[in-house]
């Protein structure tokens, strides 16, 4: 008589298989990105570089989190203000209901772009098209904003970024395997690449190099200050 272990045993087979590859053997490198939506800098950030993993192979070593609220205000009241407006606000709670919707960031990282891009070319307002454009459902985004879901979603990513240590000065503002990038945020490749113990994708090749000759005038300006308050 067969054991009646074996169907367990057959069940676990393709998991041992899979925990066999490079990408099980060796953890994703934990990457979170506190931005806001209509910081342009955060936009060109996530337009220009942050997408350049999905297409270079570094998605496949890194755990990538995004989490919009960056330089916002909670008051005593619980009411949210935002360094560039209500819109802002609004834009930070669509987004934050499509991660929470959709958590995979090969699924809403393509929406996030897309609005980014639109921010970017001060047509922020047509953020709706960017459900045609990526293929995500609309109605239960809209159903999570305006039920007030995103509002709570915002609340805490704000409890997050607010308890940063040490606090975020600016946005941008990437932490790589729990280390703050600060002003260096723009080679954050090379960090994710630094720390991965895994099988290296070609993109990190030559990708220490960058850390080294990295100057700290190299980050600019490019960032939203956490005391400008922009309406």
């Amino acid at each position: 008589m067969a054991s009646p272990r074996l169907p367990l045993l057959l069940r676990l087979i393709p998991l041992v298989l899979l925990c066999l590859s490079p990408a099980c053997a060796a953890g994703r490198v934990p990457v979170s990105v506190y931005y806001e939506t209509l910081c342009p800098f955060c936009s060109a950030f996530v337009v220009n570089d942050l997408s350049r993993i999905f297409h270079d192979g570094v998605s496949s070593i890194a755990d990538l989190r995004l989490v919009p609220f960056g330089n916002g205000r909670v008051s005593a009241d619980g009411s949210i203000s935002c360094q560039h407006g209500e819109g802002e606000c609004q834009l930070n709670a669509i987004e934050a209901c499509v991660i929470r919707l959709w958590p995979n960031a090969e699924q809403h990282f393509p929406f996030v772009q897309c609005v980014e891009h639109l921010a970017l070319t001060r047509k922020w307002d047509a953020w709706q098209s960017c459900f045609q454009e990526t293929g995500l459902a609309s109605q239960p985004v809209i159903d999570c904003y305006n039920s007030g879901y995103g509002r709570q979603l915002e609340l805490q990513n704000a409890a997050e970024t607010n308890s940063l240590q040490p606090p975020h000065q600016f946005v941008p503002w990437v932490v790589v395997n729990g280390k703050p990038l600060g002003e260096d945020y723009m080679n954050f490749e090379a960090y994710i690449c630094s720390v991965y113990d895994g099988k290296l994708p070609e993109a990190c090749k030559g990708k220490h190099l960058a850390i080294a000759q990295h100057t700290e005038a190299s980050g600019g300006e490019k960032v939203c200050p956490v005391s400008k308050v922009i309406s």
